[in-house]
């Protein structure tokens, strides 16, 4: 019986058992590396790239024991870091309503410091006003107690405000005690331009003289 040979040659033949053993051993290498038995990223990076192929990124030791106590700070510190943050945003929201209360503060300050002027200017005048009624008083009783005459004399040397303010001031004390008023005698005996100038005054109220 004749022996039956293959048409390809031994060469070739050869050629791909070696390609088979390297693609074998290669794919070996890759599962060790895989399975962690051995590092071929990292011993063969500069072959691997010219084929496209990166060095793995270095990771901490899994089996380190600190890594976990590593990872829980870190997290602690993140949460230390928001709660600060938090804080800072507070503080600010607190310093800007103290800056508001504040400048409400100097406004209600200067509203009663407005108001305490006010009283005072209020409080003189009406001292004024009680004082200048108090001498108008006296010096109408003097006026009638003389006779009209004399009276009408010292009566013409007053300016029309001081007269027309006397003359106010005899009429309500004439009421009051239930008198007859000498302020139409008195008003008779000045000269009658005079006399029909401050009878028309002493109709219109004090703000429209």
């Amino acid at each position: 019986m004749a022996t039956r040979y293959s048409k390809i040659g031994a060469f070739p033949q050869i050629i791909l058992l070696i390609l088979l053993i390297l693609l074998l051993v290669i794919g070996g290498l890759f599962w060790f590396d895989y399975l962690g038995l051995i590092d071929v990223q990292d011993r063969f990076a500069p072959a691997l790239e010219l084929v496209g192929i990166g060095s793995r990124t270095e990771i901490e030791d899994p089996d380190d024991i600190m890594l976990m106590d590593r990872m829980r700070l870190e997290a602690l510190q993140e949460a230390v870091q928001l709660e600060i943050s938090s804080l800072e945003d507070r503080a600010n929201e607190i310093e800007q309503r103290r800056t508001e209360l504040l400048e409400r503060e100097q406004e209600m300050e200067e509203r009663e410091r407005e108001l305490q002027e006010r009283e005072v200017s209020l409080n003189e005048r009406l001292r004024q006003y009680d004082n200048r009624r108090a001498v108008l008083e006296q010096n109408s009783r003097y006026l009638n107690s003389m006779r009209p005459a004399e009276a009408v004399r010292i009566l013409e040397g007053y300016d029309d405000q001081l007269l027309i303010d006397t003359m106010r001031v005899t009429e309500e004390l004439a009421q009051q005690s239930g008198e007859v008023s000498l302020v139409s005698v008195w008003l008779s005996s000045l000269a009658p331009e005079r006399a029909a100038d401050i009878q028309r005054k002493m109709t219109l109220r004090p703000d429209e003289q």
